[in-house]
C-alpha cells in the first residue's frame, strides 16, 4: 500500500515537472537574448524521440495518461525551436523544421513496422541528444544559456525510471539465486 502512494506520488511529480520543465530553459534564453550553449542538434534529436514516443503510444492505443507529459514537452521544445533559431538570425528555416517534422510525423504510421523501428530507435535518439548537448558545451567550453534548473529537473524525472531498472536488476538476481539453488537443491538430491 505504501509503496503504491510513493509510486503514484513519485508519477505525478514527474508529470507536474514536466509540465514546467522547459520553463527555465525558455526564460534564460528569453532574458540573454542569445542561444550560446543551446544545441539546436540535440533539440532536434530530442524532438524526434518525443514525437515518435508520443506517435507510437497513440499509434497502439495506450490510455493518454501514459504519455500525456509528451505533448507537452514537445510544445516546449517547440518553443526553444523558436527562441533558438530567432536568436541565431534564421527564424525563417521555422517553416522548414515544421515541414519535416510533420511529413516525418505522418511517415511513421504509413507501415506498423516503421513505427515500431523508429519505436526501438527512441533510446538511441534520446542518448544522441544528450551526447549532442554535451558535445556542443565541451566544443565551447562555455555553458552559456543552458540551464541547470531545467537539466536538474529533466534528471528527476528519469530518476523514477531507474526506480525500474534497480528492481528489474534485483529481481533478476533473486531470479538467478533461485535457479542455482533449485539446481544444487535437485542434485544433491540425486546424490543422496
Amino acid at each position: 500500500m505504501q509503496s503504491d502512494t510513493l509510486l503514484h506520488a513519485a508519477n505525478f511529480s514527474t508529470l507536474f515537472v514536466c509540465m514546467v520543465l522547459k520553463f527555465p530553459q525558455i526564460f534564460v534564453l528569453m532574458r540573454a537574448k542569445s542561444s550560446t550553449g543551446v544545441s539546436l542538434n540535440s533539440l532536434l534529436l530530442e524532438l524526434v524521440g518525443f514525437i515518435v514516443f508520443v506517435t507510437y503510444q497513440m499509434y497502439y492505443d495506450y490510455p493518454p495518461p501514459t504519455y500525456l507529459e509528451y505533448p507537452i514537452l514537445i510544445a516546449q521544445d517547440v518553443i526553444l525551436l523558436l527562441l533558438i533559431l530567432h536568436y541565431n538570425g534564421s527564424l525563417r528555416h521555422s517553416l522548414i523544421y515544421a515541414l519535416v517534422f510533420v511529413a516525418g510525423w505522418r511517415l511513421l504510421t504509413v507501415e506498423k513496422w516503421i513505427i515500431d523501428l523508429a519505436m526501438s530507435l527512441c533510446t538511441f535518439i534520446s542518448a544522441a541528444s544528450k551526447f549532442a548537448q554535451l558535445q556542443c558545451l565541451w566544443r565551447s567550453k562555455d555553458a552559456g544559456q543552458v540551464s541547470a534548473l531545467s537539466w536538474a529537473m529533466a534528471t528527476y524525472t528519469c530518476m523514477v525510471l531507474v526506480r525500474f531498472i534497480a528492481m528489474t536488476l534485483l529481481n533478476l538476481w533473486v531470479l538467478f539465486t533461485v535457479l542455482y539453488y533449485q539446481k544444487y537443491r535437485s542434485s544433491s538430491k540425486k546424490e543422496d
